[in-house]
């Protein structure tokens, strides 16, 4: 079985990120999209939050499956018998990013690859960091988070704002 890990915080899940499950779940038998959970460092919405947004972002794929682990990457790839990761690149300075985390993970596991899967053109400005920057600012996030996360963030927008 061919199996990849598409790893992240996905605080929160974005369209982009939903366009690199879709596209690196065709080249695989299964790909288990993880959140790697940092538990000194809190979200902008909770672990569990987050997985259900994965969950029903991602409930259209059939081989996706979302998972949580704390820890080293290429652990969790041992235990779950992967020796792929895929990542989602936007521009130049992802990839240097990435490609220093890809050789980390080979230096951990030879056996590993990494993959880069380039974002749309038309999503390339889209990041969860920009995404936490509106929803501070209570700007508007139609169309660049799935709908689920939209939701959640509109019902944030109800309580008081603490700017």
């Amino acid at each position: 079985m061919r199996r990849a890990i598409f790893a992240g915080s996905f605080d929160p899940v974005t369209t982009g990120h939903i366009d690199i499950v879709e596209r690196a779940a065709s080249m695989f038998d299964e790909l288990i999209v993880c959140i790697f959970h940092n538990v000194c460092k809190e979200g902008c919405f909770p672990l569990q939050q987050r997985i259900d947004f994965l969950r029903e972002a991602t409930a259209h794929v059939p081989n996706v499956r979302v998972d949580v682990f704390s820890g080293l990457l290429t652990d969790y790839m041992k235990q779950k018998k992967a020796n792929v990761v895929v990542r989602g690149l936007r521009s130049v300075k992802d990839f240097e990013y990435e490609e220093n985390h890809a050789a980390m993970v080979r230096h951990l596991m030879p056996e590993s690859d990494t993959i880069f899967l380039l974002t749309r053109p038309d999503l390339t400005f889209i990041s969860s960091s920009g995404v936490r920057e509106l929803i501070r600012f209570r700007g508007p996030v139609k169309g660049i988070v799935p709908l689920p996360v939209e939701q959640a963030i509109l019902k944030l927008y109800e309580k008081p704002h603490r700017g």
